[in-house]
């Protein structure tokens, strides 16, 4: 029971000194983590105090209900403890100081997220001939939405779209919106401009779009089904401009190899079909790529189409610079605080309240 009794104040302080131990290890870092190890002298006190009180015997008071004349004796066990509790309190503080000596630090992370933009502009050929069925439906939609899927893979970049035929115009300008460009070019169709190919114009008009950015990357995607048969501007003129402007231009030839059912004539607001051979001026088109930097790509069917976007997706990755700021904020005051308090309660106790019972 006395053995019982001097262990209480202990065993609270022990469990307090726990209790601050877990929320400083789940909540904090420690930059000294070796003085936890100062901890130890806690339970050493409280061995210390256990040898001196059985070699000493244990001298506590306590306060008896047992009769209305209330007399002072000494054997309840919860007033034995009286006499132990400003060593409790030491307990209490040497485990605390040895937590505010490992120094908890709070620490927050502050993201610099920088980014390395693109600028995109598609340049997509509307000419009749782009309605061939080699394709499914046709090389027009089947272009549309291969488009599409690559402008809503880049959230990050600023795309703008440009269309020809016998002539070019800008359908898209410039812009981070994807639901705006998309939808611009899901309203694409032949027929909006003088019949033909005038892929120079389409290149050209592509590099006016694109001639004042100011972003780390400037990328035409050119797509074509033809060969070049309108228009004031020469392709490789074309060319010419976006490689003044560093503007990389990847080209890329839409058709299957040999024939392909494709409009010939056009019967009121119907085509007329038969099969004519595929005619790419691929040349031209790798002449295009090679002078900007860029690469040409064949596509013979929607599936070869797709994987060409998805490899110039790769080769024109977005890149990100993240600076990291890791701030530390010392957290050790409030342990030390508390540890001073109780070896303040502790004197205290000890040289007054205590000895006033005694």
């Amino acid at each position: 029971m006395r053995t019982l009794a001097t262990l209480l104040p202990h065993i609270l302080a022990l469990f307090m000194v726990g209790s601050a131990f877990t929320y400083a290890a789940q909540h904090f870092e420690f930059a000294h983590p070796a003085w936890l190890w100062l901890g130890t002298l806690a339970i050493l006190h409280v061995v210390f105090r256990l040898a001196i009180q059985s070699k000493a015997g244990f001298a506590g008071l306590i306060w008896s209900w047992e009769s209305p004349e209330s007399q002072l004796k000494w054997r309840t066990m919860g007033f034995q403890s009286i006499p132990e509790i400003p060593f409790g309190l030491r307990t209490l503080s040497l485990g605390l100081l040895s937590i505010a000596a490992a120094q908890p630090q709070s620490s927050s992370s502050v993201e610099d997220l920088t980014r390395e933009g693109i600028d995109i502009v598609l340049s997509m050929d509307l000419s009749a001939s782009m309605l061939s069925k080699d394709f499914d439906p046709n090389r027009l939609e089947a272009s549309k939405a291969v488009a599409t899927t690559f402008v809503e893979e880049r959230p990050n970049d600023r795309i703008g779209v440009v269309a020809y035929e016998g002539e070019a115009f800008t359908q898209i300008p410039l812009t981070t919106d994807q639901r705006v460009v998309m939808n611009g070019i899901s309203q694409l169709e032949t027929g909006l401009l003088e019949g033909g190919t005038a892929i120079g114009m389409g290149l050209a008009t592509a590099v006016n779009r694109l001639k004042e950015s100011e972003a780390e990357s400037k990328v035409i995607i050119l797509l074509t089904d033809g060969v070049n048969n309108s228009g004031q501007i020469e392709p490789l003129d074309a060319a010419q401009l976006a490689k003044l402007n560093k503007i990389r231009v990847y080209t890329i030839g839409v058709g299957s190899i040999g024939k392909a059912r494709s409009p010939v004539r056009k019967v009121g607001n119907t085509y007329q079909y038969d099969w004519i051979e595929v005619n790419i001026d691929e040349d031209v088109l790798k002449k295009i790529s090679s002078t900007t930097g860029g690469r040409y790509f064949r596509a013979t069917s929607e599936d070869k189409l797709a994987s060409i976007y998805k490899e110039i997706d790769l080769l024109e990755k977005t890149q990100f610079n993240v600076l990291r700021y890791n701030q530390k904020t010392e957290e050790f005051l409030p342990f030390g605080l508390v540890a001073a308090l109780a070896f303040f309660i502790e004197f205290f106790l000890r040289q007054f309240a205590i000895r006033t019972l005694l």
